[in-house]
């Protein structure tokens, strides 16, 4: 189908608003969800960085509401957006909950009750994934119906395009909600983008947790380039809405799914994992110019969404979060709901990166001031176990035949490959940079607590030290109590079901842990995983 001129769909935009039907759909909001893959909250100008020039970002902030306390659900793409789209936290979700599974017909989507009460919807790049919703019964993706369009050879151009179809396809008497999911700023970069763009090595920011570098540097500013190509795309987008004449009645949120792909954030329940940029315009009843630091979940947007569009929530099972419209349509900055003193986040598997592909299950209580971390599995390597199998043969019984040994430090899957991983790898006995890799990939204790204040890297676990012993324990009953209130199977007894779920992405190989050999009785049974043994 031909693309509408610009102008003639402004036309028409203007025409049809002047019926009484468009009029009464008029008072309810489009929504624009603008979401980059793998973006941590310092990265936008308005919080003041360096590194990035996001001047997108700043003006939904400047002529809307900057959040300074926002928090994904989890860590990794898949079961983040899948709590995003149902309102409910990774735990309560069972497949959609871990990554690259299966998303349960079971669980409403927010798309799916907009369409049925008189949205149009539609999703542009990435919506749910990776995963297989398929096998659920679904006949879409849960984000909505795809829309995909050529655009120019680069690819933020066909992104624009494709929501230019979306619009064009719009009946005319329907408000809409469209989801952007930019596959920026996810790996793999074009090395030496960043610099190439017209980008300093010092303009970089290196967060504590990784050396500070040329090729450390370089990395970052090949990710800045991928988080401003995201931010320019969102321009596009809302300039064909202000040219309609509908921008000012769209509910625009733009943040992204979880932290950055470099070692010790993504897949991590630290600040870099799970903190997210916000920002959220809406000029028709939200008061912009404001900034706040109220404790923010995702499963709070989706309430939110449901709240603004007076579209009813699914009721069986309900939400897990609550709207953030009040926030949004009051006066105030800095903390506006005292109540909102915590948010909590998650994570299960996410690569196939340790034995039997096993997760490293993690969950988290986030305060103003504290982070607290439970660990679960504390025998188990956070980022993969160092050295899989490069190849591997098993019997029918499950037994290994025959392996070949794979590189040393060759399995850290759950840290996306990159040239910063690469650098700590090679420096792992470097007098001053060698103790990076250990941040990222050495075994962790079970609880983990950090002063996010002073610390935001999360560099100094105070777990262990007795004048904190207190604020510990008081997280970690708090924690321990909502997660039994909302009804985790880690805390109540089932967690091994977890392991259940079939990952429908690659497999990896690696040798029988220490621990399963010591006491086999805690290896889960996973019957999914027999029939993908190599044989």
């Amino acid at each position: 189908m031909p693309q509408r001129p610009i102008c003639l769909v402004a036309l028409l935009t203007t025409l049809f608003f002047s019926f009484p039907a468009a009029a009464e759909d008029a008072s309810r909001p489009n929504v624009l969800i603008a979401i980059s893959d793998d973006q941590s909250w310092p990265h936008a100008s308005a919080y003041g960085s360096t590194l990035v020039n996001t001047p997108t970002f700043d003006r939904i902030a400047k002529e809307g509401v900057l959040f300074n306390n926002a928090f994904c659900a989890s860590p990794g793409c898949s079961p983040s957006r899948a709590a995003f789209l149902t309102g409910r936290h990774t735990w309560q979700i069972e497949h959609a909950g871990t990554h690259a599974s299966f998303f349960s017909t079971k669980y409403e989507t927010f798309p799916d009750r907009l369409e049925a009460d008189g949205y149009f919807v539609g999703y542009t790049g990435k919506g749910w994934a990776p995963g297989n919703f398929k096998v659920s019964g679904r006949v879409r993706n849960p984000a909505g119906t795809t829309f995909s369009a050529k655009g120019s050879s680069k690819k933020h151009s066909q992104y624009v395009a494709s929501f230019q179809k979306f619009l064009s396809n719009r009946p005319k008497d329907q408000p809409f909600y469209f989801w952007f999911g930019s596959h920026d700023a996810h790996r793999s970069y074009k090395k030496g983008s960043g610099l190439a763009k017209g980008m300093t090595l010092a303009q970089a920011t290196v967060p504590g947790f990784l050396p500070d570098s040329d090729e450390i540097r370089s990395d970052l500013l090949d990710y800045a380039f991928e988080v401003e190509r995201f931010d320019d795309d969102v321009a596009a987008m809302l300039k064909i809405l202000e040219e309609m004449g509908e921008l000012d009645n769209t509910l625009v949120i733009i943040t992204s799914d979880n932290g950055m792909p470099f070692p010790r954030a993504k897949a991590n329940c630290y600040e870099y994992g799970i903190h997210m940029p916000l920002a959220i315009r809406w000029p028709d009843r939200v008061p912009g110019g404001r900034t706040v630091d109220d404790l923010v979940g995702f499963v709070d947007l989706t309430a939110t969404i449901y709240d603004a569009t007076g579209v009813s929530a699914p009721s069986d099972p309900g939400l897990s979060g609550r709207s953030i419209l009040g926030i949004l349509k009051s006066n105030k900055s800095g903390v506006v709901d005292t109540t909102r003193d915590a948010v909590y986040a998650a994570r299960e598997r996410h690569s196939s990166s340790r034995y039997n592909s096993l997760s490293y299950p993690q969950r988290c209580i986030r305060t103003a001031q504290y982070l607290y971390i439970r660990n679960f599995t504390p025998e188990r390597w956070p980022a993969g176990t160092p050295e899989k199998y490069g190849k591997a043969k098993f019997n029918e019984a499950g037994e290994l035949v025959s392996a070949q040994p794979g590189r040393a430090h060759g399995g850290y899957h759950d840290i996306d490959a990159c040239p910063s991983l690469d650098f700590l790898i090679q420096h792992h006995d470097h007098p001053d940079w060698g103790k990076f890799l250990g941040l990222s990939v050495d075994k962790r204790p079970a609880e983990e607590l950090f002063d996010v204040v002073s610390d935001p890297d999360c560099l100094h676990n105070l777990a262990g030290q007795t004048r904190y012993t207190a604020v510990k324990e008081q997280l970690a009953k708090r924690l321990h109590s909502y997660l039994r209130e909302t009804k985790d199977p880690r805390v109540t007894g089932n967690g091994d079901i977890w392991e259940t779920y079939p990952r429908v992405s690659s497999l990896r190989w690696f040798a029988v842990p220490d621990w399963a050999k010591s006491n086999p009785e805690q290896i889960p049974v996973q019957d999914w995983l027999e029939e993908r043994r190599p044989h």
